[in-house]
């Protein structure tokens, strides 16, 4: 049977009643965080990997032992990413007198940019690993966290300085974050502006076991499933490497299919419009026929569209299948297998039985991972969770599906 066909209310006794039995596969209770003094404090305490005092713990709504895949360390200035450069580029960067990249998917003064309590006078808890770990990892007691680190290389124009900056990140990610915190993992910055570079910058970095995934922008020049990326997901699956697709965008294009928006409300939620496009081309270009052992995991897409695109999609594949006949299954099969979605930001109302419906429509509920966002806001409150999720799939989401969606985890 279907898993997405099936019920997904679970069993046991909450505040909401009583529940119909547990699934298979499903998603847990979900309880916020409440932060006291402007420090982020968890509910409860628990080993997350002690069987029933696991489960039991994280339906009282406990974080621990979660693994969180999307952390966001933030590049302080130019100067941080100069030490990891070469005699050639360090000088570029001070006779050009390049100040850095910044770009407008996250600005510093946008509400949703950074959480206030993540934040104390002008000093930022996202630009040091310390204070990240004071202020997210230490009171959730997380395991792990993925850092995603959004420094706009993406934007540069010249496929060479990006390279430059793309290894110049990396190398920081690396030293500054992952020797200095055991509890990290990080994805691969790479100039997708040469396709050669960007594989090149993965088999770096793929040495390095702390790196379990590559990351890309959700809008680009090109629909991600085009042949031409085919490498970098070559070399992705050789290493056992996810890609991650984050929010976001090179901004050499609208980011509309009817041109720039005016405000930045308008951007932000186009970018789920950006995820379908990219949903669309991996299926229909046969990435996932040509790389069956590649997963890719959509970061901070939202997750209620997802069901009514695949319906659209898996209708229209019925009619017009002659046209790409290496796709050997319904789309919704290989969504399915491949695909996983960040649960933040979660795009539905504050509700239990509306996230419960909501949630049923999905092809599977292994397909759901695990997200702060942090130092981003743009959960209702404090909540990590959204409501209406029952133990067996909140641990689920926390900790077995993180571990699924990453192989390199595991090393």
């Amino acid at each position: 049977m279907d898993i997405g066909r099936r019920s997904f209310l679970s069993g046991g006794a909450t505040r909401l009643g009583k529940r119909p039995r547990i699934m298979k596969h499903c998603t847990g209770s979900g309880r916020t965080a409440i932060i006291e003094g402007g420090r982020v404090v968890s509910a409860s305490s628990r080993d997350a990997t002690a069987g029933e005092n696991a489960t039991s713990d994280h339906a009282a709504g406990s974080f621990k032992g979660a693994i969180d895949c999307d952390v966001h360390p933030r590049v302080p200035d130019i100067l941080a990413l100069k030490r990891y450069m070469n005699d050639h580029w360090r000088e570029t960067v001070e006779v050009r007198g390049i100040e850095g990249f910044e770009s407008i998917a996250y600005p510093n003064n946008a509400p949703l940019t950074t959480r206030p309590d993540a934040m104390t006078g002008k000093v930022r808890a996202d630009d040091d690993v310390g204070r990240m770990a004071k202020a997210l990892l230490d009171p959730q007691q997380f395991s792990l966290a993925i850092c995603n680190c959004l420094y706009a290389v993406q934007m540069i124009r010249d496929e060479h300085l990006a390279s430059a900056f793309a290894r110049a990140v990396n190398d920081w990610v690396r030293h500054e974050w992952l020797d200095r915190d055991p509890r990290l993992r990080a994805s691969i910055v790479v100039p997708i502006q040469n396709i050669e570079l960007a594989v090149d910058e993965v088999n770096r970095c793929a040495e390095d076991k702390r790196f379990v995934q590559v990351l890309l922008l959700a809008l680009g020049e090109q629909p991600l499933g085009k042949s031409m990326f085919w490498p970098i997901y070559r070399a992705a699956e050789k290493h056992g490497l996810t890609i991650g697709i984050h929010a976001g965008s090179s901004y050499h294009h609208a980011v509309t299919g009817s041109g720039w928006p005016s405000y930045y409300l308008e951007d932000y939620a186009a970018q789920s419009l950006g995820f379908h496009a990219q949903v669309g081309s991996l299926v229909a270009e046969g990435v996932f026929v040509k790389f069956p052992k590649l997963k890719a995991v959509l970061i901070e897409s939202g997750v209620t569209w997802l069901p009514p695109y695949l319906w659209r999609l898996a209708k229209f594949w019925r009619g017009v299948r002659l046209e790409v006949p290496w796709i050997d299954r319904p789309p919704m099969e290989i969504v399915r297998d491949h695909i996983r979605l960040t649960i933040q930001p979660f795009d539905a109302p504050d509700n239990a039985d509306t996230v419960r419906r909501v949630l049923d429509q999905l092809p599977s509920e292994e397909m759901l991972l695990f997200a702060s966002d942090f130092p981003h806001w743009q959960y209702d409150g404090n909540a990590m969770l959204p409501s209406g999720i029952d133990a067996a799939l909140r641990r689920k989401i926390l900790i077995d599906n993180p571990k699924a969606a990453y192989p390199r985890l595991a090393l």
